[in-house]
């Protein structure tokens, strides 16, 4: 861990590489740390600790973008900063907001390109409609509503001059790191070792799974490619198939039936427990309406298409066994 400051900055004007700083070490965040270190970037990773394990080409730094002071300590020198910032669910409503304003206001002030990692929070209930860049804002959760202030407060301060930004939409995270996810540690834990995997609402609805590598690239290429400023991207996102069909391809996978335990109404199960699942109960409309992205808009303008899921699965497989094994 180390602090940061201005003078840890790489800077174009010194030769050295331009620096990219990911606020957030989530899974989202950590694969994308590694995904630009894989294109060359010198890359900066913020979380409130600044610990965890060591990657290759990057810097691990404490601060709490949460507090103005804490976010432009976090970005100063960074050409471009990812903002993958989480909180406890029951917390969203309260604190994202209070991020977002110190994370614009760091980035106004520096001068920084911000690309956000964004959720499909703000469509919010769609009869099943495949949702695209221009499907309308109609969230009624205090979530969504909470997401789409936010969003449209990111585009504003774009369309004033305040600041570039540009923001890129996921579905469900699945991969290697991803835990608390619906296709995450309540499904493959289980499936390998024969115990009971979770399925939430109608498993028989088509539900879109963006790969956790495919955050990752879909971020890096929008803070690559300035010319995508100014608008909300869907990030590339496999084919919506249901819930039960991904669990007939981990059966492929794993050579044994799952013991599937389908949630059908908001419930404490598992890890998610009775506060998670009181704030997640109004955004539980997601498992029982298809919920079906179209990623197509990004793939055609950037050449980035989506991994299939059936890799995703495999990778996603072999890093849970890994993880088991290590136990």
């Amino acid at each position: 861990m180390s602090a940061v400051t201005p003078s840890t900055a790489p800077s174009a004007a010194s030769g050295r590489q331009v620096l990219h700083a990911v606020l957030g070490a989530g899974p989202a965040g950590t694969a994308l740390a590694r995904e630009l270190v894989r294109r060359g970037h010198a890359v900066r990773l913020v979380d409130r600790k600044g610990e965890g394990p060591g990657i290759d080409g990057v810097e691990r730094c404490a601060a709490d973008v949460a507090t103005a002071e804490g976010a432009r300590a976090a970005v100063a020198g960074a050409a471009v900063v990812y903002h993958c910032v989480n909180v406890g669910y029951h917390l969203q409503v309260e604190v994202m907001p209070r991020i977002q304003d110190a994370v614009l206001g760091a980035v106004e002030a520096s001068g920084a390109r911000l690309v956000v990692l964004d959720t499909l929070y703000p469509y919010g209930e769609t009869g099943g409609a495949v949702m695209t860049e221009d499907s309308p804002w109609k969230a009624t959760s205090r979530k969504g509503r909470m997401r789409a202030e936010l969003d449209e407060k990111y585009l504003a301060a774009h369309r004033e001059g305040r600041a570039r930004v540009v923001l890129g939409r996921s579905a469900d995270f699945v991969g290697p790191g991803v835990l608390n996810s619906s296709l995450g540690g309540a499904v493959f834990p289980a499936a390998l070792t024969g115990g009971q995997v979770v399925g939430l609402g109608d498993i028989d609805l088509p539900h879109s799974y963006t790969g956790i590598q495919d955050v990752a690239a879909g971020l890096a290429t929008l803070g690559e490619r300035p010319e995508g400023d100014g608008r909300v991207w869907h990030l590339p996102t496999a084919p919506a198939v249901s819930t039960r069909a991904v669990h007939a391809m981990i059966e492929r996978r794993t050579g044994r039936s799952l013991n599937v335990l389908v949630v059908e109404e908001p419930r404490p199960f598992g890890a998610f427990d009775e506060q998670f699942m009181a704030e997640y109960a109004e955004m539980f409309y997601q498992h029982t309406e298809p919920q079906i992205v179209d990623s197509s808009a990004f793939e055609r303008a950037f050449g980035v298409a989506a991994t299939p899921l059936e890799e995703t699965l495999d990778a996603t497989l072999a890093w849970y066994g890994e993880l088991l094994a290590g136990q």
